[in-house]
């Protein structure tokens, strides 16, 4: 079975910065694509970040020059480092990967989501 866990979340002053982290668990063969994505309440769920397997990034304009993607491959997890958090970037983060299993093609698995509020 496959499991993507989310920590890093919290709870943070505008300003401020915080690094979230995602680990892909599981018997698989590998891990292409991951991805960053934030819903904040009464919103749509909306891309945050994308790094494929070669580190090629991807960033929504509004988190460009703030938050910046990253991966280890032999751990399988996936980064976000938050920088100048402001209070319009509180949300759930989750993290998505394309993993493929043994005896499968590639599919889309995500992770239960983890709380950033940016207050004072």
């Amino acid at each position: 079975q496959v499991q993507l866990v989310e920590s890093g979340g919290g709870l943070v002053q505008p300003g401020g910065s915080l690094r979230l982290s995602c680990a892909v668990s599981g018997i698989i063969l590998s891990v292409g694509t991951m991805y960053w994505y934030r819903q904040a309440p009464g919103k749509e769920r909306d891309l945050v970040a994308a790094i494929t397997g070669a580190g090629t990034r991807n960033y929504a304009d509004s988190v460009k020059a703030r938050f910046t993607i990253s991966r280890d491959n032999e751990k399988k997890t996936v980064y976000l480092q938050m920088n100048s958090l402001q209070p319009e970037d509180t949300a759930v983060y989750y993290c998505k990967a394309i993993v493929r299993k043994i005896g499968s093609g590639f599919m889309d698995y995500w992770g239960q989501g983890t709380q950033v509020t940016v207050s004072s």
